[in-house]
């Protein structure tokens, strides 16, 4: 099978294998482990933070910035289809207390007059704006890069307003690659932010969320209230490690292989690519063949291509490391033989 479904489905490289086996472990509640310390000191001089903090996934890393942020009874803005607000099983209510107030985006990038129009004034009919929230690169977007000039726009926004900014960068990674900028060039535009370990850069499992050190320190506490607070990690962070030092500069053949992948199909019609294809994910639209999309997904599976819908007659196939240029080859005469059949 060739799968398309995700970056996450990625499985650890033999290096990551071993790291995790020799690793040097202790407990990390008690501070510990040696190995996730590492970790973290290094994220954060990555990140350009003060303090990191590695935790089981991304969305515990957004809860746990949205639960070290807010109080209850705050408002959160973010964009209309963000990950937040759209994959994370309403758990900013459920957990923080916190109701959301979308930001309609093009591409899921946010104009900052929107947000700064949003933002509540002193009324005691109105909850407080208690966090700004950024995804970059953008999923339901097509992995699209949220440019730098405009996360620097809203920072602008939130600090005269004296309200945090959190970016779900769990591939902004990608974005760097995409643009070729440093990741602190993104990350200087925001208070803290949540990285993945464990999509593109290939890592089993694991996020990291950065701030300053005083936000860290409160964030571990809601890691532990969460179920968060972990013992000999240090088999799992040894491999995290390596996906952070040794994963990064290898994002850009992911993109290379999108866009190859989605050349190859933009002349095949009645099939659309609906994204721009700035990193690692392409949309097509199979409404053309009469086609729903979970019917284009199940003739794939049957042809050995995995993917996933993405809406109605959405298709998202992703690339990764595990996936080579031959593979995407092989992707382009499959789907040419579905649409050949559909005529």
């Amino acid at each position: 099978m060739i799968d398309l479904r995700s970056d996450t489905v990625t499985k650890p490289t033999k290096e990551m294998r071993k790291a995790s086996y020799e690793a040097e472990v202790g407990d990390d509640v008690y501070g510990e482990d040696p190995t996730v310390t590492l970790l973290e000191e290094k994220a954060a001089e990555i990140l350009g933070k003060e303090a990191a903090l590695f935790v089981t996934s991304g969305t515990q890393g957004n809860q746990i910035a949205v639960l070290t942020h807010c109080r209850p009874g705050n408002e959160i803005l973010l964009e209309e289809e963000s990950h937040i607000f759209y994959y994370e099983s309403g758990a900013v209510a459920a957990l923080a207390g916190v109701q959301t107030r979308t930001i309609p985006g093009v591409n899921g990038i946010m104009n900052p007059q929107d947000i700064e129009s949003a933002i509540r004034g002193e009324d005691q009919h109105f909850p407080e704006t208690g966090l700004i929230c950024i995804e970059n690169t953008h999923n339901r977007a097509g992995g699209a890069v949220v440019p730098v000039s405009n996360m620097a726009e809203i920072y602008k926004v939130a600090q005269r307003n004296g309200i945090p900014v959190h970016v779900d960068g769990a591939r902004l990674f990608n974005a760097a690659a995409s643009t070729g900028l440093s990741i602190r060039e993104f990350t200087k535009h925001c208070d803290t932010v949540q990285i993945c370990l464990s999509k593109g850069l290939g890592a089993p499992v694991g996020s990291i969320i950065a701030g300053s050190n005083d936000f860290i320190k409160r964030a571990r506490k809601w890691r532990k209230r969460l179920g968060g607070g972990l013992r000999q990690v240090g088999i799992i962070a040894a491999p995290g490690l390596i996906a952070l030092t040794q994963m990064t500069e290898r994002l850009a053949e992911d993109h290379e292989n999108a866009e190859f992948l989605a050349n190859g199909l933009r002349g095949m019609n009645p099939l659309t690519i609906v994204n721009a294809v700035d990193t690692n994910i392409v949309v097509v639209d199979v409404a053309g063949l009469g086609m729903k999309a979970d019917q284009f997904v199940q003739a794939l599976k049957e042809k050995g291509v995995l993917a996933v819908t993405f809406g109605p007659t959405l298709v998202r196939l992703t690339t990764h490391f595990d996936v080579s240029r031959r593979d995407m080859e092989t992707v382009i005469n499959t789907i040419d033989e579905i649409v050949k059949s559909r005529k």
